[in-house]
C-alpha cells in the first residue's frame, strides 16, 4: 500500500463471537484490545520487540519487514460515543465511529475535549467514519465536521444490486472528492 494502511481495531460486541475468537472474559474485552495492539506497535516499533501484560506476553522476538509509516501505520479505535472515543482519545491515533449509530458529527467537539483532557493534541487525531452509505448531505455534513476520510458500507448483496451500489459510491466519491 506505500504507506497507505490503517489499522482500525474494535473489541466486539458479540459475546459469543469473542470467545469463538479467544476472548475469554467478555468485561475485559477493552483491556485485552489495548494490550493488543500495545504489542503490535512493540512489534511494529522494536527491532527486537518483547511485551509482557495481563493478557499479551511474549519474550523477545524478531518481525521483519516493519511498516512502511512511521512509528508504525495509524491505529484507529473503533466504537461509539462516548466510550469508543475515549478510548480513541487516550491511546488511537484516530476514532472510527459507526455511521448512522451516533450524532458523530455532533460528537466532535466532545471528542476534541477528551483528546485535549488526555494530554493529546486533538489535531493530530484523525476521525475514520465507518459503514457509510451512499448519502452525499451525510458526507457534506462529515467534512464540515472535521472527518478525515469515511469508509463505505457494502452490505451482502447479489452481483446485480452490489455492482450498482458500487457504482454510486464512485460518483459520490467522484462528486464530494
Amino acid at each position: 500500500s506505500q504507506g497507505r494502511a490503517l489499522f482500525g481495531v474494535g473489541a466486539g460486541w458479540n459475546a459469543e463471537e469473542m470467545a469463538n475468537h479467544g476472548t475469554r472474559d467478555f468485561a475485559r474485552r477493552f483491556a485485552l484490545m489495548r494490550e493488543r495492539v500495545e504489542a503490535m506497535k512493540a512489534i511494529w516499533t522494536q527491532s527486537k520487540a518483547e511485551y509482557h501484560g495481563e493478557f499479551v506476553d511474549f519474550d523477545p522476538i524478531y518481525a521483519w519487514p516493519k511498516p512502511v509509516q512511521k512509528p508504525h501505520p495509524p491505529v484507529h479505535v473503533g466504537g461509539g460515543f462516548p466510550g469508543g472515543a475515549r478510548r480513541a482519545a487516550r491511546w488511537g491515533d484516530g476514532w472510527m465511529p459507526i455511521h448512522g449509530r451516533d450524532d458523530i458529527a455532533g460528537s466532535l467537539p466532545a471528542f476534541r475535549e477528551l483528546a485535549a483532557k488526555e494530554g493529546r493534541d486533538p489535531a493530530t487525531l484523525e476521525v475514520s467514519v465507518f459503514g457509510m452509505a451512499p448519502d452525499a448531505s451525510a458526507l457534506e455534513r462529515y467534512e464540515a465536521a472535521g472527518v478525515t476520510r469515511v469508509v463505505f458500507g457494502l452490505p451482502p448483496l447479489p452481483r446485480d444490486e452490489a455492482l450498482p451500489l458500487l457504482d454510486r459510491y464512485a460518483e459520490l466519491a467522484r462528486r464530494i472528492g
